[in-house]
């Protein structure tokens, strides 16, 4: 197959977030359903049995009168993905990084044939909707597990109503123990609780903790959001009364011991499998995503290329004790600099490693005039580790992180919060 065309890249981060909240273009994830549009969402909730395949399933009504119907999406359809994608503002990869969901995925090798997700397809072969389909692996109790991570879930404003219906084929695949959406908003979870999918029990999925590291550009694009925008003059006003109140917020928080030990790497190396063996044995009763090198390299392989992610280890004598990967997630559209933590592993015992990872973290991104460090859906437990590093708080405009177990023991295992570690690694937040 010929090289599909290449789009001009728009890399808005991956949720659209602005400083204060979530912006979520209409036809993006189910935004396409709005405020204006809940009698749609009423007549689909009343046609729909629960897909997913403990509770039994039925296929939704599709109207060939309108010319629309689902299939399954293949490499070739990546052209008109990308420039539906782009016509919503959701971030555009190139074909290489596209294909790489699939192609090298580790969890990919003992599948057989994994759907690359789903297309709405309109007349003349137009497609007008998109759903993608990630496979993860996981591991609970000895045992591997198979994750779907939904992607990318947009819809053409014109064809709104059938949005819903990329959902039928997604909990009807098989192979498949639980689906993961971790990329949710307020007008996606309506339609999500209606295929039996329920919030992770464990962290804030709804709300952020974050330190301003460079406060006169924190304010600038903070301002850029308000209509009429503000005059420089304010900017120069908040941006002092910030540094401030810095001042008062952070002088008691003093370096720990442990904060020599803390190194920035560009890769994952040898020394990630050997904690991956460890990590897998404290944490056997929790439904971990798995990190082996091959899984970390595959999963951060064009943020590292793109210099985007930074690797935080703490180590002994024995190895790895815990790491930290921060990501850049910019927005570009109001020109903030952003880096979140993404994922955060420690061996037992070791959480309170976090500190000195984040303390370097924030000295790092003070030094190369990053805006804001971000940390998204933490447990409290996590959260009152850093507490003594005075963060601030924001609240989401939506629960993001839902889950689907496709039969019932599953469902009562994973019902339980103390089996749950979840972090933004998780489902395709950070892909």
């Amino acid at each position: 197959m010929a090289q599909p065309p290449q789009f001009t890249k728009i890399r808005p981060g991956k949720h659209l977030s602005d400083v204060n909240g979530s912006l979520k273009p209409e036809g993006t994830l189910l935004g396409a359903i709005d405020g204006d549009h809940k009698s749609v969402l009423a007549s689909l909730q009343s046609k729909v049995v629960s897909s997913s395949r403990f509770a039994g399933t039925r296929s939704l009504p599709i109207s060939r009168n309108m010319g629309v119907h689902v299939r399954e999406a293949s490499f070739a359809d990546y052209p008109q993905i990308c420039l539906l994608e782009q016509r919503y503002g959701l971030e555009i990869k190139d074909f290489e990084e596209w294909k790489h969901f699939w192609d090298g995925n580790p969890a990919c090798a003992d599948l057989p044939a994994w759907p690359k997700g789903w297309v709405l397809e309109a007349e003349r072969g137009r497609v007008v909707g998109f759903l993608g389909n990630v496979p993860r692996s996981y591991q609970f109790e000895g045992r591997r597990f198979v994750a779907a991570a939904g992607h990318a879930w947009v819809v053409d404003s014109s064809y709104r109503n059938y949005a819903v219906l990329l959902l039928n084929p997604y909990f009807r695949q098989g192979n498949v123990d639980v689906y993961l959406c971790s990329s949710a908003n307020q007008n996606s979870s309506g339609i999500l609780s209606v295929f039996n999918s329920a919030r992770v029990p464990v962290g804030n999925w709804d709300q952020s903790i974050f330190w301003v590291t460079d406060c006169q550009g924190f304010v600038a694009s903070w301002l850029r959001m308000k209509d009429p925008p503000a005059p420089r003059m304010v900017a120069g006003v908040l941006s002092g009364a910030l540094k401030l109140e810095d001042l008062f917020r952070y002088r008691s928080s003093e370096p720990s011991e442990d904060e020599s030990e803390v190194e920035c790497h560009d890769n994952f190396d040898s020394r990630f499998d050997l904690f991956w063996e460890r990590l897998m044995r404290d944490k056997a009763r929790f439904f971990l995503a798995v990190r082996s090198r091959e899984a970390l390299a595959w999963h951060f392989q064009y943020a590292l290329l793109r210099k985007q992610v930074w690797i935080v280890t703490v180590a002994g004598n024995s190895g790895l004790t815990g790491y930290s990967v921060f990501c850049r997630q910019d927005n570009p559209h109001y020109g903030l600099r952003r880096v979140r933590l993404v994922d955060f592993q420690v061996l037992q015992g070791k959480d309170s490693l976090l500190v000195p990872m984040l303390r370097y973290a924030l000295s790092k991104s003070r030094a190369e005039g990053i805006h804001m460090l971000e940390c998204v859906g933490i447990s409290s437990r996590v959260r009152s580790l850093v507490s003594s590093l005075h963060p601030r708080q924001r609240q989401l405009p939506s629960w993001s992180y839902y889950y689907t177990p496709a039969n019932q023991l599953l469902a009562s295992r994973l019902s339980a919060p103390e089996v749950w570690d979840p972090t933004y690694f998780d489902g395709d937040s950070s892909l």
